[in-house]
């Protein structure tokens, strides 16, 4: 790809839109996933009786499904990502190759 190109691309404000967005989108789904995670582990370093407490009359404790709600969220918040990437974002490429490809 050339310089020529490149500049023309980066100079877009439908790029500078597409950049903003995806990236404070991405930002705001990491840090949620990412305190879900730390809080789970200090909670379990710091205080393991809390993810002790037993839920019924078995071995199930109450960490166990907290866990796995942790890691569904991740798959969910995921799947919420892809599709606004495969929608508007995608949507935004497909419009500054567009305007790119015009002004060639």
């Amino acid at each position: 790809m050339n310089d020529e190109l490149v500049e023309k691309i980066k100079s877009n404000p439908k790029y500078q839109e597409l950049v903003s967005k995806r990236t404070g989108f991405a930002l705001k789904l990491g840090i949620l996933v990412l305190v879900m995670f730390y809080a789970y582990i200090l909670i379990i370093a710091f205080n393991p009786s809390i993810m002790g407490i037993k839920t019924g009359d078995g071995v199930m404790t109450i960490g166990y499904p907290i866990g796995a709600g942790i890691i569904i969220i991740s798959f969910i918040t995921t799947l919420i990502y892809v599709r606004r990437a495969n929608g508007e974002f995608e949507d935004l490429t497909n419009e500054i190759k567009e305007d790119v490809k015009d002004e060639l």
